[in-house]
C-alpha cells in the first residue's frame, strides 16, 4: 500500500475552501433520504429479503422503520459486508484490504430476523424459500437482493488461487484479491511488459471499473517513469468501450491520447498462466493475446437460486444470465406481483452500481407499501446509474446517466461530468463511503 507521505507527492494540492465545500456536499449526501419522511404504518405483513448486501440491508432498515409491526426476515449466509466501491482503491494501493470489510450484523436493525444461511431454492408459486440446510421460509412479500455471482469457473484455466501470482490480477474478486492485484500491478509497472485488460460480455456491476484500472495502471507507470517499457492493451467485449455514446467517445479519446491499444469484440474465455496467454472469442474465431499483467474480469450472472428459477428472464438477451424479470420502472416482478428485485439482481438495462441502489431502494419501498395498503405508488426508477470514472490518481469523471443514456449530473454547473476533476476524485475517495454507510442505515 502507498504510504501517506508518498500519496502527498502523487496527488495535486487542493485549497482549504475547495476541500470544505466538498466535505459539506458529502455530508449533505449522507443525510439526504430520497422521498419524504413518512409516518409508521401498521401491518402484520411477512416480508422476506433475500440478500444482506447494500440493497437488502438498506431496504431492511427502511422497512423496519416504516412498518415496525411487520415481520421482516433477511436470508443470507454472508458474515462479512463488503464495501465494493472500495475495491478499485485497494487495487491501486491507496487503501488496505480491511478498508472494505465490516460485519454484516452491525448494519442490520435489531427488529428483524436474520437467517444466517444461503438460499438454495426459491418457489414463487408456494411463496417459500428453502435454505442450504433445508429450512423452509415462507413469505407474503419477497425482495430479491442477492447481488450477482462472479463466474470465474467459466474461464478455462482460471483459479482465484492464481491471483497475485505471475502477473494475474482480479479486482472484482474481493478485498484480499484486490490487494494481491495491487501487488502484481505494482511489480508489473516496475518491470514493464504487456498489460492486458478485459471485461465480460455479460451484464456487470460497475461497468466503468475495467476502464478505471486500465487508466490507473497507465498512471502508475508514468509516475514511476517506466511507461516507455509498458504496453497497455484493452480487449473490449463489444464495438464500444462504454454503453453511453458520449462517454464512450470521451474514453476513446483518452485511450488514444495515452497510447492504449484497443481490440473490439474480444471476449475472454480461457487463460494459460504458464504461457501467459489469454484466449478470446472474436468475430474471426479464437485468438490468443500475450500478457505480463492481466486484470481478469469474469462473466457475471445471477446467483443459482434465482438464475435457475421461474423468477429469471425466460427469453431475450438475459435468459442465460438469470437476472430477475422485473418491470424496469417499478422493479416489481412481471409475473409475481408480490416479488420485487433491487440492486444487481434486477434484470433492467442499467443500474448495477451502489449509487443505483441508493435510488432503487426508495422505489421498492414505495411500491411495496402501496401494494400492502392498497394505495397508488408514486415513485419509479429511471435507470439512474453513477460511475466515478477514475482516469488517474487524483482525477476522475463523475459520470451519471439514465435508461435513455441522458447525462444526469447531480451537481450541474459545479461538477462537469466529462472533465477529469480533482473534486470528482474526492467524491470517490472520501464522500462516497459516508454516503454509502448512510444508505445502509436507511438514511440516504
Amino acid at each position: 500500500m502507498i504510504k501517506p507521505e508518498d500519496k502527498k507527492m502523487l496527488l495535486p494540492n487542493m485549497s482549504r475552501r475547495g476541500f470544505l465545500a466538498l466535505a459539506a456536499s458529502g455530508s449533505a449526501l449522507a443525510v439526504t433520504r430520497p422521498g419524504a419522511q413518512a409516518e409508521s404504518l401498521k401491518t402484520k405483513a411477512n416480508i422476506v429479503i433475500l440478500g444482506s448486501g447494500a440493497a437488502g440491508t438498506a431496504l431492511a432498515n427502511r422497512l423496519s422503520e416504516r412498518m415496525p409491526n411487520a415481520t421482516i426476515t433477511i436470508v443470507d449466509g454472508r458474515k462479512r459486508h463488503l464495501y465494493q466501491p472500495g475495491f478499485t482503491l485497494i487495487a491501486a494501493g491507496l487503501k488496505p484490504a480491511e478498508y472494505s470489510v465490516s460485519k454484516t450484523e452491525q448494519w442490520l436493525p435489531d427488529t428483524i430476523k436474520w437467517i444466517e444461511e444461503y438460499a438454495s431454492e426459491v418457489d414463487p408459486v408456494a411463496k417459500k424459500i428453502t435454505t442450504a440446510s433445508g429450512t423452509k421460509v415462507t413469505y407474503d412479500y419477497l425482495i430479491l437482493a442477492t447481488g450477482l455471482k462472479l463466474d470465474f469457473n467459466s474461464i478455462e484455466g482460471m483459479d482465484l488461487g492464481l491471483v497475485g501470482k505471475d502477473g494475474i490480477g482480479a479486482v472484482y474478486a474481493g478485498p484480499e484479491h484486490a490487494e494481491k492485484t495491487w501487488q502484481a500491478m505494482d511489480a508489473f509497472t516496475d518491470k514493464g511488459g504487456i498489460g492486458l485488460f478485459t471485461r465480460p460480455a455479460t451484464e456487470m456491476k460497475c461497468a466503468g471499473a475495467p476502464l478505471k484500472y486500465t487508466f490507473l495502471t497507465d498512471d502508475y507507470a508514468r509516475k514511476k517513469d517506466t511507461r516507455g517499457k509498458v504496453k497497455i492493451h484493452y480487449a473490449a467485449h463489444s464495438k464500444s468501450l462504454f454503453s453511453v455514446p458520449i462517454v464512450n467517445e470521451k474514453v476513446r479519446m483518452l485511450f488514444d491520447e495515452r497510447g492504449f491499444e484497443t481490440d473490439y469484440d474480444h471476449v475472454m474465455v480461457a487463460i494459460d498462466p504458464g504461457k501467459k496467454l489469454a484466449t478470446f472469442n472474436t468475430p474471426d474465431g479464437r485468438k490468443d493475446l500475450p500478457y505480463d499483467f492481466i486484470n481478469v474480469i469474469p462473466p457475471m450472472v445471477a446467483p443459482d437460486p434465482v438464475r435457475f428459477s421461474d423468477l429469471a428472464w425466460q427469453t431475450g438477451k438475459w435468459a442465460n444470465q438469470g437476472w430477475a424479470e422485473v418491470d424496469k420502472y417499478t422493479l416489481r416482478h412481471v409475473r409475481y406481483s408480490e416479488i420485487f428485485a433491487v440492486g444487481d439482481i434486477a434484470g433492467v438495462p442499467k443500474g448495477k452500481t451502489a449509487a443505483s441502489v441508493k435510488w432503487q431502494v426508495p422505489v421498492v419501498e414505495d411500491q411495496l407499501i402501496a401494494q400492502i395498503f392498497g394505495k397508488e405508488a408514486t415513485q419509479t426508477y429511471n435507470g439512474y446509474t453513477s460511475c466515478p470514472l477514475i482516469t488517474r490518481v487524483g482525477r476522475a469523471m463523475l459520470v451519471e446517466f439514465d435508461y435513455n443514456n441522458n447525462l444526469t449530473p447531480s451537481f450541474p454547473g459545479i461538477i462537469a461530468p466529462l472533465e477529469e476533476l480533482w473534486i470528482s476524485w474526492l467524491m470517490k475517495e472520501i464522500a462516497l463511503k459516508a454516503t454509502y454507510n448512510a444508505m445502509l442505515r436507511g438514511r440516504a
